[in-house]
């Protein structure tokens, strides 16, 4: 009888290195989209990143020699990834942004966990705890607060018409499409393919449906002259998208996905830290409150019990 290798400690630098580095980096990527959104088309801010993004994976997937072979059952999944995740997802939340601080967004996100267990239920038949909606509950009400100190200031970019609840769709609506990939590729079949291959083949045709979208809503391609939104574009499509996932799988096959997803909670943290730096984010009773609120709500939502959660497509960031 072979003994099971012993998962290393929590706060090993082995587990707490990548831990912290992808919660941060995740952090970092909410704000970092607000200037790729300035005075240029979302929808080609999203195009070039995982234009970037895409090529870069795939080379992931051969340096982890992972078969890049999914057939055509993982083809198809692979279609509907890249159609939820990385273009309905995606343009849901660049637009959120126009309307509401990224850290408002990204708290708004740390709620991806209660549509993910919804749609487990119907779709993989997965259970819901009792702690988990107390948890959720309490999260909810934080966010709300959060809105609410948000609907009575003036949100960023604010030639663009519709305001608060526009963004408030928006990002539900990027949150919906999120969690659909999430969950829809924890199928069996799903479960059978390596991630990262899956990953790449998923983000080449979300880029593909990405570079139509923008045709048809934005017009040709523009090609912006700023140092400064192309280093964006480079962080958010490397860092963001292709360093943080395999150091997030490596975490979940080392302490578990439980321990794995409390790296939410920092990039929440982070989020938050960088709006009251760079968007000039205030805060007050409610929004104090309110952020006490969700975070609170988190951890009792995380560290409840339930069945298996699906494999995350993608987790923490945007």
């Amino acid at each position: 009888m072979t003994s099971q290798p012993a998962h290393p400690p929590f706060l090993s630098w082995r587990v707490l290195v990548p831990f912290l580095l992808t919660g941060t980096i995740w952090g970092s990527t909410w704000l970092v989209i607000t200037g790729q959104i300035d005075g240029v088309a979302a929808s080609w801010s999203i195009a070039w990143r995982f234009l970037l993004a895409t090529p870069a994976m795939f080379l992931v997937a051969v340096v982890m020699r992972r078969s890049l072979s999914i057939g055509r059952q993982g083809q198809m999944l692979a279609l509907m990834v890249g159609l939820a995740q990385f273009c309905m997802n995606f343009n849901f939340v660049y637009r959120a942004e126009l309307h509401l601080t990224s850290g408002i967004v990204a708290v708004m996100f740390g709620m991806l966990m209660v549509p993910n267990a919804v749609f487990g239920r119907l779709m993989l038949g997965q259970k819901i705890t009792r702690g988990f909606v107390i948890g959720s509950l309490v999260a909810g009400a934080g966010i709300a607060l959060l809105l609410i100190h948000e609907g009575r200031t003036a949100p960023p970019f604010s030639d663009v018409g519709g305001g608060i609840w526009v963004g408030i769709a928006l990002a539900v609506g990027g949150m919906l499409s999120a969690s659909f990939a999430n969950v829809v590729q924890a199928n069996e079949a799903g479960r059978r393919l390596p991630m990262v291959s899956l990953l790449a083949w998923s983000m080449l045709y979300g880029t593909i449906l990405d570079f139509v979208l923008a045709w048809a809503t934005a017009g040709p391609p523009t090609f912006p002259t700023s140092a400064g939104y192309w280093g964006g574009i480079a962080w958010l499509a490397l860092a963001g998208s292709v360093v943080t996932f395999p150091l997030h799988y490596n975490l979940v096959r080392q302490i578990g996905a439980g321990k794995a997803a409390y790296n939410g909670i920092v990039t929440v943290t982070v989020a938050m830290v960088l709006s009251t730096l760079f968007e000039d984010y205030h805060w007050n009773p409610v929004t104090i409150s309110g952020a006490i609120l969700a975070l609170v709500g988190l951890v009792i939502a995380l560290r409840s019990r339930h069945s298996v959660p699906p494999r995350p497509v993608a987790a923490g960031g945007e």
